[in-house]
């Protein structure tokens, strides 16, 4: 199982340690790799830049929620003797292309009394009516931009489309979230069902024989002229 399928499933609001790091650069993090660990940065409108340290398998472990790529972390930042409990969202995690591991992960604070704008992923359910006879069904937008608190941020925005005929549409004036506002033109077109593509006719085969009669018309034609 990769590193990308593993953040799919397990529990919501993991806990996940950090410790606080003097050392930065290529060579320090060089050697915290080889020590088992990874580099990481803390950030956020409120708060102050540090550089952490934390171990790659216990931030695997906190990625496995229902939340998907939207999931909030109780992150407990170790500097000497003092715990600091923060919320944060991984803002990227940066993957070794060849071992499927995180090498690095920038850690985003999130103030849980703010509304916050953050992309959520459309889910399609449903079978359309019009596929059933034919149509194809499009996505035209696979994700949405919406304004909420932290804390109810969905997993994804799920679109009932088995009720679409070939033509119809959903728009952005369809979607509908809890506690949430909507980020889109009401008029965006998010799923569509189109007619099938219309199979391309071929060109009329001229028959040998009455191609050969053609070529001989035109060249007692040319005789005639000369």
């Amino acid at each position: 199982m990769s590193f990308n399928e593993r953040k799919e499933s397990g529990m919501e609001r993991p806990s996940l340690r950090a410790e606080y790091r003097e050392g930065i650069g290529k060579g320090a993090a060089r050697k915290l790799r080889q020590k088992g660990m990874i580099p990481a940065a803390f950030y956020g409108p409120r708060a102050k830049p540090m550089a952490l340290t934390v171990n790659p398998k216990e931030l695997v472990k906190s990625l496995q929620t229902d939340a998907g790529g939207n999931v909030l972390i109780d992150l407990h930042i170790r500097k000497g003797e003092q715990v600091d409990q923060k919320v944060v969202m991984v803002k990227e995690v940066q993957v070794d292309p060849l071992k499927d591991v995180p090498i690095h992960v920038d850690f985003y604070e999130i103030a849980m009394d703010t509304r916050i704008t953050i992309e959520v992923p459309i889910r399609l359910v449903g079978r359309p009516e019009g596929v059933k006879v034919g149509g194809i069904l499009e996505q035209v937008r696979r994700t949405v931009r919406i304004e909420c608190f932290p804390e109810d941020i969905p997993k994804s925005i799920d679109v009932d489309v088995s009720g679409l005929q070939i033509g119809d549409s959903i728009h952005g004036g369809d979607l509908r979230v809890e506690k949430a506002k909507i980020l889109l033109d009401a008029g965006a077109t998010i799923a569509t069902v189109v007619p099938p593509a219309a199979e391309e006719k071929k060109p009329e085969e001229v028959a040998p024989e009455a191609g050969a009669e053609a070529k001989e018309e035109a060249a007692e034609s040319k005789e005639e002229e000369r």
